[in-house]
């Protein structure tokens, strides 16, 4: 239920906030200055320009995991909101302007946290568990496609979610020096495979763009979310479900050396990362 809860509520936030800076900017040309809705439009702003960043720039890969900044200049706008005299009106912006702030702090404490993650199935040490997917040419891939050499394997939500192809623009930045030190790249994500092959031409690396269908590789490694995609993703092709953002590396024989589990689906680890554990490893290319 709290996944579908989810699913809504970002979908609705959204909205809201671009909704609520188009009418604080309305009534204000049509009424003239008045704090009650500039408090609005202040409250309002901080998203607006995040979420457009998001969606538009798409060069957001991680967030500080509070968004302090956005939300103490959302809890402003309410103040200022709250200062107006009272008149006709004022009171629906004032609460718009708090509703916002209440938005906000459950899309930062709430929406954005996945709640008891299951860290023992790819803890450090352990063999990556068993899997079989396919390419984004049809192939087959599996246990076996991983060994010999390390793998990096990121598992990101799909096409739709900005945080994750950013993050998939920033590792395919970083593709030499991966290959350099002897690893292998697999992007994995359950999303149909035309996205899929799509997101592979964009990037045009020598990685590999796996599909695991309907998430059960995502379900074997404990890595599953269910409705994890934004209501109305479905008309896009999308499913519901889909897996946690979530990196991997293993060494030649299999066996997970890194796995970062984020709680938090906006806080992404740096390349840098990836590059310590693979130079930790001593493994470099043959060419």
């Amino acid at each position: 239920m709290d996944a579908w809860l989810k699913r809504i509520f970002i979908s609705t936030f959204c909205g809201a906030v671009y909704l609520a800076t188009l009418a604080a900017l309305g009534m204000l040309l049509r009424d003239g200055f008045n704090l009650a809705w500039l408090g609005v439009l202040v409250a309002a702003l901080p998203m607006t320009y995040f979420f457009s960043r998001l969606f538009l720039l798409k060069d957001v890969v991680r967030t500080s995991p509070r968004l302090w900044g956005y939300t103490a200049w959302m809890a402003l706008g309410l103040a200022v909101s709250l200062a107006a005299v009272p008149a006709s009106g004022f009171a629906l912006a004032q609460m718009i302007a708090a509703g916002l702030l209440l938005a906000q702090l459950l899309y930062v404490f709430w929406y954005s946290r996945f709640a008891q993650r299951d860290t023992a199935t790819l803890a450090v040490g352990q063999p990556l568990p068993p899997f079989q997917m396919r390419s984004a040419d049809g192939e087959i891939v599996n246990n076996q496609s991983v060994q010999g050499r390390p793998c990096l394997m990121v598992f990101y939500r799909g096409n739709w979610c900005p945080l994750c192809v950013a993050q998939i623009g920033e590792i395919a930045a970083q593709y030499r020096e991966l290959e350099q030190r002897g690893a292998q790249v697999a992007f994995v994500s359950s999303q149909p495979p035309e996205h899929t092959q799509s997101l592979a031409q964009r990037f045009d690396i020598p990685a590999g763009f796996w599909i695991d269908q309907d998430n059960q590789t995502a379900k074997s490694f404990g890595i599953f979310a269910q409705a994890g995609t934004p209501a109305g993703m479905e008309a896009l092709g999308y499913s519901a479900d889909t897996a946690m953002p979530t990196v991997v590396i293993t060494n030649a024989q299999g066996v997970i050396v890194y796995a970062d589990l984020t709680d938090n689906y906006r806080v992404r680890p740096e390349p840098a990362e990836f590059l310590r554990v693979l130079d930790e490893l001593g493994v470099t290319s043959a060419a």
